[in-house]
């Protein structure tokens, strides 16, 4: 099928040169039967993965916003339009992979879906809050993680929060306590699937953006300790949070609002 755009249809010769044109592609996205990485090394990504937890995100999102940080080539957008959300909005620090999701909107027919350049950082400058956060993929490339979770809480999330993490280690869930004398304290970290990270100093995969590693129970832990209820954990990596009627903790996101000017507000 020949996808219309403003000034006329695309067909697939077309879409298979700016496919080449743009890559090397991370979403595997099919593109009117164009796949745009169909060799990826973790094989139909993201959809296969989407495949295992789509049934915990709102099949009905007609009316809602979406915030999709760290966005790539749109594949998360795309499902939270096709699921009815009016108004989606991609960041992506990287303007290729922004340029790969506009041509794709484009493609699919989404021309109401905003793809622009930002990082999880920039997120107090939006002014706006969504109905739900999309935080996949993106906190084991920080070295601040837990910031851009009080980040997300304080100044975007209105409701829910998809989240996910690359993860390793234990996938037990361990009775951690509310509170521990020190001694007591210190043994009870050794148990199997107290919450930990895995710091990587140099490089994992080749890629030096790979900082952290989570065990299962340390992403449940890290997401409640920012202020959200876990909804739903599908997969060890994977979960759905809501922002707590209860207080935040620690106090909120250290680092506050800034103006496009780059103010404190």
């Amino acid at each position: 099928m020949n996808v219309a755009t403003a000034s006329r249809p695309l067909d697939r010769a077309a879409i298979e040169a700016r496919v080449k044109e743009l890559g090397p592609w991370f979403h595997d996205l099919d593109l009117n039967g164009v796949r745009t990485c169909p060799d990826h090394f973790l094989f139909n990504y993201p959809a296969g993965k989407f495949a295992k937890f789509a049934h915990v995100v709102p099949a009905e999102l007609t009316g809602k916003s979406v915030l999709d940080i760290g966005c790539n080539a749109g594949f998360y957008s795309f499902e939270m339009k096709r699921r009815g959300a009016s108004r989606v909005l991609g960041i992506d620090h990287d303007e290729r992979y922004l340029a790969q999701a506009r041509f794709a909107a484009e493609v699919l027919g989404f021309d109401d879906v905003e793809f622009r350049l930002g990082e999880v950082w920039d997120v107090g400058s939006l002014g706006e809050r969504f109905d739900m956060v999309i935080f996949m993929g993106v906190l084991y490339h920080l070295r601040h993680p837990l910031l851009a979770l009080d980040l997300i809480r304080e100044h975007v999330a209105g409701d829910l929060m998809l989240y996910q993490s690359l993860t390793a280690g234990s996938t037990a869930e361990p009775d951690v306590q509310p509170d521990y004398e020190f001694f007591e304290g210190v043994q009870a970290l050794a148990q199997d699937g107290w919450p930990l990270m895995h710091f990587v100093e140099r490089r994992l995969a080749h890629d030096p953006t790979n900082w952290w590693v989570p065990n299962k129970a340390c992403n449940a832990a890290m997401v409640r300790s920012a202020g959200f209820d876990i909804v739903e954990q599908p997969t060890d990596d994977v979960i759905l949070a809501r922002v707590s009627a209860e207080p935040v903790r620690h106090g909120g996101a250290v680092y506050p609002a800034k103006n496009a000017r780059g103010a404190a507000t």
